[in-house]
Order: structure tokens, then C-alpha cells, then sequence
């Protein structure tokens, strides 16, 4: 595939900006800010709170209703947001006005070269079919010398090749509606990724066990916006110790430039 495919935007690109249109539309920033503080988002966060700047802009690329950056805000990071999915900006300073946010796209970021101290990607980059190089490479010129990447990816779980080899046992597309949604990525694969764009690996983490079994449903599922019940998070936890990897949701990747 040439750098000029993997960087226009496709049909499929424009009709996947306007899905997340879509479900913004439907979202509300306090359910959201609800979720990063729910067990799991709390323990991915402090996995790569120490790598964080303190003296330099972080951009969350991908931030949707901005649930991220006022977390981190409060915090006290210096963390804007961007998206391409206007409404979920509008929605965003509707909550607070005070925000940084800005439109723009990961695959041409409006950022001079070297001017960023972090790029975080939570379960962006995974939705584009051309996949993740060219908006790696984007985060890489924005970033500083010892500027900290800090990116999440879904990886092909026990669950999730259990979840496809049934659908393809009985005749129907591994893929929603036979469209593109998203891909999976195995550690070996993800770590490559990221080694190409130029960076070099701190930290290769599997998260959000108690989540995996939250795809299982029944007993796994708490009432609630994606909550997983207390069972989850008891054998989710005892999961991340003894099978960290066939039972990962996110794998989460922190690199520097």
C-alpha cells in the first residue's frame, strides 16, 4: 500500500467519522467521566501516570467527550483534546467551557514538529483500515525529543477468537454488517508497529481482564454503562496474575521518541 492510500481519507474512513458522529450524539460526558472511574480505567491510568510530563503540552488525539482530558486536568496536566467528530466537541464545552479542545485529524495533526511533551491514543488508532502507520508517524514528528506516546489496542483475547470462530461456524461475517469496525492486535504486532514509526518501548502492559469477561455477559455484567460486576473484577484481577495475556482486553504501549 503506498503512503499516499494509507493517508486519504476512503469512503469507509468518512462513513467511520460519521459512526462516532453518531454514537456521540447519544453520549453523555458524566457517564463517561463515570467510566474512567471505574476500576479498570483507574488501574490503566496509573500505569502510565509516571511517564507523563509535567512541563509540557499532552494531546489526547482521539478525545471524544473528553472524559480523559478533564481527568487529567484535575490531575494537573497540562492536556488538551482533539477530534474529529465535532459534535462530541460541541458536547464537550457544553459541559465546560473552558476546555482545550480542537478539531483535526490524527493522520495530519495541526502541531509544529517536536512541540508536544505526550500523545495518548485510547482505542483510536485500531479503527482504520489502512492501520496505525501513518498516524503513528504523525505522533512521532509532533513529539519532543523524549516525548512519551502512551496508546491503547484491543488484543485478539481468548473471548474475542471464541466470539469469531462461532460466527464463522455458523455462516455470518466476523466483521459487523460485513464493514470494517476495528482490528486486533497480537503484542508482538503492536510493539512492531511502534518500534517503525521510530520509537523506542518503555512499558507492554495487558489491562482490562475484568472487561474481557464483560463480553461474556450474564453474571460478568454490572447495571450500568459497560460495568462489569464485582465477580469480574474479582476474577478478572485474578487473571491479570495468572493468564495476563489470553484474557488482556487493551494492550497498553508507553514509548518515547
Amino acid at each position: 500500500m503506498s503512503e499516499q492510500s494509507m493517508t486519504t481519507p476512503s469512503d469507509r474512513y468518512d462513513s467511520t467519522r460519521r459512526a462516532w458522529e453518531d454514537i456521540w450524539d447519544t453520549a453523555s460526558v458524566d457517564v463517561e467521566l463515570e467510566a474512567v472511574e471505574y476500576v479498570r480505567s483507574q488501574e490503566t491510568i496509573r500505569l502510565y501516570q509516571p511517564f507523563l510530563p509535567t512541563d509540557a503540552p499532552i494531546l489526547e488525539a482521539g478525545s471524544g467527550l473528553s472524559a480523559v482530558v478533564i481527568t487529567l486536568r484535575k490531575m494537573g496536566y497540562r492536556v488538551f483534546g482533539m477530534d474529529y467528530a465535532v459534535n462530541a466537541l460541541h458536547t464537550s464545552h457544553a459541559y465546560d467551557a473552558t476546555l482545550p479542545l480542537l478539531a483535526g485529524d490524527v493522520h495530519h495533526l495541526p502541531f509544529a514538529d517536536n512541540s508536544l511533551g505526550a500523545y495518548l491514543s485510547f482505542g483510536v488508532l485500531e479503527h482504520f483500515e489502512h492501520g496505525m502507520g501513518a498516524a503513528l508517524a504523525e505522533s512521532y514528528r509532533v513529539l519532543r525529543r523524549g516525548g512519551v506516546l502512551v496508546l491503547t489496542i484491543p488484543y485478539p483475547n481468548v473471548v474475542n477468537r471464541l466470539v469469531a470462530w462461532r460466527r464463522k461456524a455458523q455462516g455470518i461475517s466476523t466483521l459487523t454488517d460485513d464493514d470494517f469496525y476495528e482490528s486486533t492486535y497480537t503484542r508482538d504486532r503492536l510493539v512492531g508497529e511502534v518500534k517503525r514509526a521510530g520509537y523506542r518501548i518503555e512499558r507492554v502492559a495487558p489491562t482490562s481482564h475484568s472487561y474481557t469477561l464483560w463480553g461474556l455477559g450474564g453474571v460478568f455484567r454490572a447495571p450500568g454503562y459497560y460495568k462489569t460486576s464485582a465477580l469480574a473484577e474479582m476474577i478478572g484481577g485474578a487473571l491479570r496474575v495468572t493468564l495476563p495475556w489470553a484474557f488482556n482486553f487493551t494492550t497498553l504501549v508507553v514509548a518515547k521518541k
